[in-house]
C-alpha cells in the first residue's frame, strides 16, 4: 500500500489489516511521518531514496538510498528525512517497510526446528542489524517484490528473506551490547517534543535548559531521563546528529568541509574535526575521497 506519512506515538500500532498476517508498505514522501518510537514488532527497512539519519537504539548513522536494516521488537528508533530545504519535496522519500511478530504464521511455527537460525537473526535482531553486502542486493530485490505481491506469494517472499538473512555474514549489528533503554508509553509527548525541538534548532546552539524545558523537567532531570531512553547523553546526541548530516554534504556536495561544518552546527571548523574523526574515524575530507572511490566501483 501507499503510505501518507502522519505523526505518530512512541508506541506505536502497526497499522495492520484483518486479511493481513504482516504489514508491508511502501513510504513515498516528504518525510517518514514517524517521531523516535517503538513496538513489539520486528522491522525491515529498506532506504531507496533518502537525505537523512536512523537512530537505532543508541546508534545514530547518516541515510543513503540503499540502506537496509532489521530491528528487533521493541527497539526505539527513527528515520528522520533532513529538512534543510524548504519547501520540502513532495518525493525526497521512498522505502518500504515491512513489519511482523515472532507469531505471524501462528504460536507455534516460531518453535519448529527448521526455524531455529531465525529465531538466532531475530535475537541478534535486538541490537539491529544492517545489511550489507551481496545480501543487501538480494534482499532489496525480495522487498520490492514483496510489496507489489498479495496473498500467499507475499508471505512467502517474507519467508525467503528471513532464510537470505538468517544464513548471511553480511550484517553488522548497531546498538551497542548494553544498551537496555527505559521504555514507557508515557515518554509520548516528552521524547516528541524534544526530538522535535532538536532537529528544529541543530544548526543552532542547543542548550541543555531550553531542551530540558520543552520535556518539563528541570536540567539534572531531564540528563537523567535522556540518557536512561536514548543510551547518550544530550551533547553526545546532537554531535552524532551533525556529524551525520555533514556526513551526506561530504558525500553528495562539493561544498567546502568549513561551510559544511558552520552549516551543520559546529561553532568552528577544529571542533568539526575533532568529533567527525572521533565518530567516523576518518578525516571529513578522507571521508569524501573514501565514498566517491566507493561509489566508483
Amino acid at each position: 500500500m501507499r503510505h501518507t506519512t502522519k505523526a505518530r506515538p512512541v508506541l506505536e500500532n502497526t497499522p495492520q489489516r484483518e486479511w493481513e498476517s504482516f504489514h508491508c508498505e511502501v513510504v513515498q514522501g516528504s518525510g517518514y511521518g514517524a517521531q523516535w518510537h517503538f513496538h513489539p514488532e520486528h522491522q525491515l527497512t529498506l532506504v531507496l531514496k533518502s537525505r537523512g539519519h536512523r537512530v537505532v537504539g543508541d546508534s545514530i548513522a547518516p541515510l543513503i538510498g540503499g540502506d537496509l536494516v532489521l530491528v528487533g521488537g521493541n527497539v526505539p528508533h527513527v528515520w528522520h528525512q533532513d529538512d534543510m530545504e524548504k519547501p520540502l519535496a513532495t518525493d525526497a522519500v521512498h522505502a518500504i517497510v515491512t513489519r511482523f511478530r515472532d507469531d505471524f504464521l501462528g504460536e507455534e511455527f516460531m518453535r519448529k526446528p527448521e526455524m531455529e537460525p531465525v529465531r538466532a537473526l531475530l535475537k541478534r535482531a535486538n541490537r539491529g542489524l544492517q545489511v550489507g553486502g551481496s545480501t543487501r542486493v538480494k534482499i532489496a530485490q525480495r522487498m520490492q517484490s514483496m510489496a507489489k505481491a498479495a496473498g500467499l506469494p507475499k508471505v512467502i517472499e517474507l519467508l525467503h528473506i528471513l532464510q537470505d538473512l538468517s544464513q548471511s555474514r553480511d550484517l553488522k549489528p548497531l546498538a551497542s551490547a548494553g544498551f537496555r533503554p527505559e521504555l514507557h508509553e508515557t515518554d509520548q509527548g516528552r521524547m516528541g517534543r524534544v526530538f522535535g525541538y532538536i532537529h528544529e534548532h541543530l544548526t543552532e546552539p542547543i542548550s541543555r535548559e531550553a531542551v530540558a524545558a520543552k520535556a518539563s523537567l528541570s536540567a539534572g532531570a531531564f540528563s537523567r531521563f535522556f540518557k536512561t531512553r536514548t543510551g547518550k547523553t544530550l551533547p553526545q546526541y546532537v554531535n552524532e546528529l551533525r556529524v551525520g548530516r555533514a556526513c551526506s554534504r561530504l558525500a553528495e556536495t562539493d561544498d567546502k568541509v568549513a561551510d559544511i561544518a558552520l552549516d551543520c552546527g559546529f561553532e568552528n571548523l577544529a571542533n568539526f574535526n575533532r568529533q567527525f574523526q572521533r565518530l567516523m574515524g576518518a578525516s571529513p575530507r578522507a571521508y569524501r575521497q573514501q565514498f566517491r572511490r566507493s561509489a566508483l566501483g
